[in-house]
């Protein structure tokens, strides 16, 4: 599935690259992401803004993440949710869970004052 991974200080965003976010593409994104917090990311942000739909699977895999995120105690956000799939997140609970921002900026904002002490 494509992704751009990039750096923003210790914060990793992950650009999803993929209009359709379904069950067929699933496995391998889980796996990249998987990968990343293997490797040592424990802040970060999934960029939705080019997902246009997302199918139950991707809820479920979007809560996965979150649980893999937190295990390596780490702190998970999403951006850039398109209408459609906000409201689909929404309706599913996912956005008690997980943190969702406008943008990229607020996103950073967020988790940069979040993860330091005193602010």
């Amino acid at each position: 599935m494509p992704i751009a991974v990039e750096e923003a200080g210790d914060v990793r965003i992950v650009r999803v690259k993929q209009a359709k976010l379904t069950y067929a593409v699933l496995g391998r994104f889980f796996a990249e992401v998987q990968q990343l917090v293997e490797s040592g990311a424990r802040r970060m942000l999934l960029d939705l803004h080019e997902v246009v739909y997302m199918d139950s699977a991707s809820i479920g895999c979007l809560m996965d993440i979150q649980r893999l995120v937190r295990a390596h105690d780490g702190v998970l956000g999403l951006f850039g949710l398109q209408p459609r799939v906000e409201t689909m997140i929404s309706m599913t609970g996912v956005l008690k869970l997980i943190d969702a921002y406008r943008d990229e900026a607020g996103a950073l904002a967020a988790l940069g004052s979040a993860a330091e002490p005193g602010d």
